[in-house]
């Protein structure tokens, strides 16, 4: 690696402060509690995002045994800096002037990216909400900032990080399973997800008493049952997924096959579980309750089949069901989430053994979340900053999310937790494609001035407006600027009969290039875009069209929502826009 650039100002808070070098070139720690705390990782997080944004390449990296292959970040050669804000044994675990520091301390030691995977409650107004503060901050001095959407999902309206300067990231799975079968004594099989603790992955394939005892296998609820030896289907819910395998072991059983609840669908993932697991979907768990109560002396056990990387038969990349959804409910004209990245069962770095967590012995270990999703983006934007340098964070938000995918490895539609198509308010714009997003032939580019133009629009008054911005703001002497009219490269319209909005794209691909539009229009919306072609005679040059979107008479939808999308397409270039319109 080669050395800080000449702009870094950060420092290293480690006692020892060879621990820093030119790949960790910054840790500092701010605990207003405990201002003498070092900078150090005690629950594996920080290390874990850290290292998917930005770790070097490893070899023979796996968990326990799984997964084997060579690991790295998104952007290997990047310089990484940490700021430590979350402090567990303080009451409260992330508190907000923390964070706020910590922000305020990377963009002043001239970080280029930040990745975040903290959120306020959802429906936090921007005002009251620390990361959309800090994150202003950043974006005024060019500091891209990319965040967590949150895990509240599939529920609706369950977002954090809703402010339209940040990327917003949704959580999607991976082409790669850690596979873990339920057999049954009736010979039927079903694949789950878990990683094995075993050493020796040929275990023998006994079969043993299987029950179904208390649904959620929660604290105390196995207590007097009889479960020794035997295999404890459980529900999902309430008690965590590892807690629950730890209440069945306590109580001396054998395995666990923990079963999703309906509304989590066949979103399995694979933990680390205490004891011989897997973890199957709610329709593979319905069918598993059904056997139990189909014969006296139901048996099942479970095998581990190891790593399998599904074929172009499978609906990888598909929606994670705890990816938090929209829509927004603080920025209405700002369709949220941004984009979607990988989230499920994310293999990174761990700062602890996975044998014993007091010994510190850096390995590998797997997590699940937007939390993991994050980095991912955050790495791109890292590895868009370094091949375009002047763009802003608006520009770089507009590269990933204009080429974004939409259909999986399939060719299908990205599907949700019910395998259903996935919704914008699910995927956004949909699934990142880095190489697409470092050339994506146009931009939609916002300055810092509009989005205060934007927040005067929403109505906020002069004193919230300021404590985003953090300086006196008098709105009677801005612009104020409706939401939808941000020019965001997505769209959201609440519709009574009819709305226009314009939008100014620069061309940042082909110098002389002719773009014609193509749209899917909303069920039971008129959408005309005018002008329908733009033409660039240079690089930069910009052009703006207006959409007006307009309720058919006829309509007489019961949804409250319909989604389409407009694309501006050349002979080289298709620079696509989701549109979520809601029916008033």
């Amino acid at each position: 690696m080669p050395p800080p650039p000449a702009k870094w100002k950060g420092k290293c808070e480690f006692k020892d402060s060879s621990l820093c070098n030119n790949k960790l070139i910054g840790a500092r720690s701010f605990n207003l509690a405990a201002k003498a705390e070092q900078p150090l990782d005690i629950d594996g997080h920080g290390t874990h995002t850290a290292s998917t944004a930005a770790g070097a390449f490893v070899s023979n990296a796996d968990v326990l045994g799984n997964a084997r292959g060579t690991a790295a970040g998104i952007a290997p050669s990047a310089h990484l800096a940490i700021y430590k804000v979350c402090f567990p044994d303080g009451g409260v675990d992330c508190a907000e002037s923390d964070i706020l520091a910590g922000m305020d301390a990377a963009i002043q030691d001239g970080v280029d990216v930040m990745s975040i995977s903290i959120g306020d409650d959802p429906g936090t107004p921007l005002f009251d909400d620390i990361m959309a503060v800090g994150s202003f901050a950043a974006i005024e001095k060019g500091i891209f900032v990319s965040c967590s959407a949150g895990n509240f999902g599939p529920t609706n309206s369950t977002l954090s990080n809703e402010a339209p300067w940040i990327l917003t990231v949704g959580a999607t799975s991976l082409d790669r399973m850690l596979v873990a079968t339920a057999k049954l004594g009736n010979g039927a099989v079903y694949d789950g997800q878990s990683i094995s603790r075993q050493k020796n992955s040929k275990q023998p394939e006994k079969q043993l008493p299987l029950v179904f005892n208390s649904s959620l296998c929660g604290e105390g609820a196995l207590n007097g049952l009889d479960v020794k030896g035997k295999v404890v289907l459980c529900e999902r819910g309430i008690v965590g997924r590892i807690a629950k395998g730890q209440m069945v072991k306590d109580a001396g059983g054998a395995a666990m096959i923990l079963m999703n609840k309906e509304i989590d669908g066949f979103s399995t993932l694979a933990d680390l579980h205490v004891l011989p697991a897997a973890h199957v979907s709610f329709a593979d768990g319905e069918k598993i309750k059904a056997y139990i109560n189909s014969t006296r002396w139901p048996t099942a056990t479970v095998v581990f089949r190891g790593t399998t990387l599904r074929d172009t038969s499978t609906s990888a990349p598909a929606m994670l069901s705890v990816s938090s959804r929209g829509p927004a409910t603080q920025s209405k004209g700002i369709l949220k989430p941004d984009i979607v990245g990988p989230g499920a069962n994310i293999i990174a770095a761990w700062p602890f053994s996975l044998e014993n967590a007091t010994v510190t012995a850096p390995t590998f270990n797997v997590m699940t979340g937007t939390s993991m999703s994050c980095p991912h983006l955050s790495g791109v934007a890292a590895l868009l900053k370094g091949s375009h340098p002047s763009w802003s964070p608006a520009a770089i938000k507009s590269a990933m999310m204009t080429t974004a995918d939409v259909t999986n490895i399939a060719g299908k539609p990205i599907v949700d937790e019910k395998h259903q198509p996935a919704d914008v308010f699910a995927i956004g714009a949909g699934h990142v494609n880095p190489t697409k997003a470092n050339n994506p032939g146009l931009i939609y580019d916002i300055k810092p001035d509009d989005y205060m133009s934007y927040l005067c629009g929403l109505g906020y008054t002069d004193q919230q407006v300021g404590k985003i911005v953090r300086r006196n703001i008098k709105c009677a002497e801005q612009e104020k600027l409706p939401g939808g009219q941000l020019n965001y490269p997505s769209f959201s319209v609440t519709l009574g009969h009819s709305q226009t909005f314009t939008r100014t794209v620069t061309n940042v691909g082909t110098a002389s290039s002719v773009y014609a539009v193509k749209i899917n229009p909303p069920s039971g919306v008129y959408v005309t875009v005018k002008p329908s072609i733009l033409s660039f005679s240079d690089m930069n040059h910009k052009a703006t069209y207006a959409v007006t979107f307009t309720r058919a008479r006829n309509n007489t939808a019961i949804r409250p929502f319909t989604q389409g999308y407009i694309a501006w397409t050349s002979d080289k270039y298709s620079v696509t826009s989701p549109i979520s319109v809601t029916l008033q």
